[in-house]
């Protein structure tokens, strides 16, 4: 019983954790520009491959993530610097230019599913660096279980995008979105700082 407990507990943190650094609320006035000029059934489609793909990417991570990166040579740290960049440069392409995200789905529905959406802005350095971190301190068994949870809650948040953002107003939408964007880029600088201060740490 005490066992159970303790799974119980363990996956509770696991997936609050993971729930407020994929904040799937907080990207939505980004969702709905990304997919304003797909239709219902387009809208449905991008949203579940999103919270698919994104599952897969963290799942994926939770696997194999260490050994990909010890095959390649590359850090944990490094991984998230690179992340923290990506990130950064798609939020201020949000944030200056704004307008030209909206084309990016008239190439590519299935690809804006995946980039940006499913990654980075729900499964970024972030969550990857979290899911990590959660199999060495809860096990493989509670990070998987965390990322089936949060990522259907995801979707179901993602499903909602056009409600919430017709309940926001397009100008206040619009605020938002570029609001949530600096908050983006802010958090994107922190990857990279805290991945810099690894290998320069402050004297």
């Amino acid at each position: 019983m005490a066992s159970i407990d303790t799974f119980l507990l363990d996956l509770l943190k696991a997936t609050v954790a993971l729930f407020v650094i994929v904040d799937p609320l907080g990207p939505v006035p980004i969702f709905a520009g990304l997919t304003k000029p797909m239709s219902v059934d387009e809208k449905r489609k991008v949203f579940r491959t999103a919270a698919v793909v994104g599952a897969i990417l963290l799942a994926a991570f939770a696997l194999i993530g260490q050994e990909v990166l010890l095959l390649f040579g590359i850090s944990l740290e490094s991984f998230q610097i690179a992340g923290g960049l990506v990130l950064l440069l798609l939020s201020i392409e949000i944030i200056f230019r704004g307008e030209r995200m909206d084309k990016l789905t008239l190439v590519s529905a299935e690809e804006t599913a995946v980039f940006p959406i499913a990654f980075p802005l729900l499964v970024g350095p972030g969550a990857i660096t979290l899911t990590l971190i959660s199999i060495q301190s809860s096990g493989i068994i509670v990070a998987l279980s965390a990322i089936v949870i949060v990522m259907f809650v995801s979707w179901v948040v993602l499903r909602q995008t056009d409600r919430i953002y017709r309940l926001l107003g397009k100008t206040g939408a619009a605020v938002i979105a570029r609001i949530m964007s600096l908050f983006i880029a802010a958090i994107a600088v922190q990857y990279v700082l805290a991945g810099i201060q690894f290998y320069y740490p402050p004297r």
